[in-house]
């Protein structure tokens, strides 16, 4: 290779290599080794007791025991990586939450999974594999042969790291875990272990970043975060209809970076439907119904006029099932929300759906809290457009905006 080749080549790959770190998301510190900010008790707008700041270290005193001692972060996090430093005591016991929600939930744990923290040595009890430090608390074993636990005092360093439906858990710097949350295996293991009878445990895409006082003391340092968010591409620019094709007689339009769909004079089903087609996706969008507010999302579905065929994430007045799944033109209802989740739904306010379709399996989320987990096979032969609706009868009208699509 002649020597202008070569130096061409270096400046291209010196600029790709550039571009790449500046496409990493930077890291953002969760504690300023000085003060709490950032953080406050689990459902609790301070900091509870037991907690102080010492040394660059953020520490528990074990006051607060299995109950009313954790913290959060005040921030949510969907996809990220999370790093920090932790030096347990004695027979010490702690663990790193995330996706936690609050609410009437007890504790962090009902809502968000563990990344284990404790003194697999010098526990009082025998422990087993999944209560072990690194483990994915009562779900997942760490692997035994990478994980080197230093000695209690010393300082370890852990890493989470969330991304496209799957956790992997580092112990000083050696990968010892990975799963896919709200796979088969996942249910199954969850309907085997403790946390069956907790109805929201590891469901939500998005929650609060936790540290648990369990009794013990431990100190923390270090603790730093990089979001991974990814949504994809917007497919609804906020101006215009560009890249939809309008089905039938009934009003769509775009007005103050929103998209609008009313019913017409016809009072007929209407559809918006992307002129793409999708197969595994994951999108994310928010709705607002006005009057009546009965529409729904299409996926991987195919229109003739407005006889459409395919599957749709309801989206309907309160006690009407709104995150369920329905075949139309076909085996009607799939999966309709229990009663207890109908109130999830924010009438007359801006609600916030995902929706993952991969292979057969379909999940959907409405304001964070799992909705539908479905497997169909003839869902999982399909290809299709996504696409909004207008529900027959009058008097609909539905606001959206920030419609994204991140393909899988």
């Amino acid at each position: 290779m002649k020597k202008s080749a070569i130096i061409i080549f270096l400046v291209i790959v010196s600029l790709a290599c550039q571009a790449q770190k500046n496409n990493t998301p930077e890291w953002q510190l969760l504690f300023d080794g000085k003060t709490t900010t950032g953080w406050r008790g689990y459902n609790q707008q301070e900091m509870p007791e037991g907690w102080s700041v010492e040394n660059g270290c953020l520490i528990t005193s074990g006051k607060g025991g299995d109950l009313g001692g954790d913290i959060i972060t005040t921030e949510q996090y969907e996809d990220f990586e999370l790093s920090l430093e932790w030096a347990i005591s004695e027979g010490g016991n702690s663990g790193i939450f995330y996706h936690v929600l609050e609410g009437d939930r007890s504790a962090a744990y009902a809502t968000g999974p563990e990344y284990q923290l404790i003194d697999d040595v010098g526990f009082p009890q025998k422990l087993e594999e999944w209560q072990m430090a690194g483990a994915d608390y009562g779900m997942h074993n760490a692997d035994t042969l990478m994980k080197k636990l230093k000695p209690v005092g010393q300082f370890n360093t852990s890493r989470i790291r969330v991304e496209n439906g799957k956790v992997t858990h580092w112990l000083n710097g050696k990968e010892i875990l990975s799963f896919e949350p709200w796979s088969d295996d996942w249910f199954d293991r969850l309907g085997k272990s403790k946390w069956k009878d907790y109805p929201d445990y590891g469901r939500a895409c998005k929650g609060h970043i936790g540290l648990q006082d369990h009794g013990s003391e431990i100190k923390f340092r270090n603790i730093k975060i990089r979001k991974l968010d990814n949504p994809g591409t917007a497919i609804f620019n906020g101006k215009d209809l560009d890249g939809w094709k309008i089905h039938g007689t009934e009003k769509w339009y775009a007005k103050d970076g929103e998209l609008i769909c009313e019913s017409g004079q016809d009072k007929k089903y209407g559809y918006l439907a992307s002129e793409k087609t999708y197969k595994d996706f994951i999108l994310h969008l928010q709705f607002k119904q006005g009057a009546n507010g009965n529409s729904g999302v299409f996926f991987r579905s195919s229109l003739d006029g407005t006889k459409i065929s395919g599957w749709q994430v309801e989206v309907a007045p309160k006690g009407k099932d709104s995150g369920g799944i329905y075949e139309s033109y076909g085996r009607g209802w799939l999966y309709q929300i229990p009663e207890e989740k109908e109130h999830i739904l924010k009438e007359g306010e801006w609600n916030d759906l995902v929706i993952k379709v991969q292979g057969d399996h379909v999940t959907t989320w409405l304001n964070n809290e799992m909705m539908t987990n479905l497997k169909d096979e003839k869902i999982g032969q399909a290809v299709g457009v996504i696409a909004l609706q207008i529900h027959d009868g009058g008097g609909v009208k539905v606001n959206w905006r920030n419609i994204f699509v991140r393909e899988l």
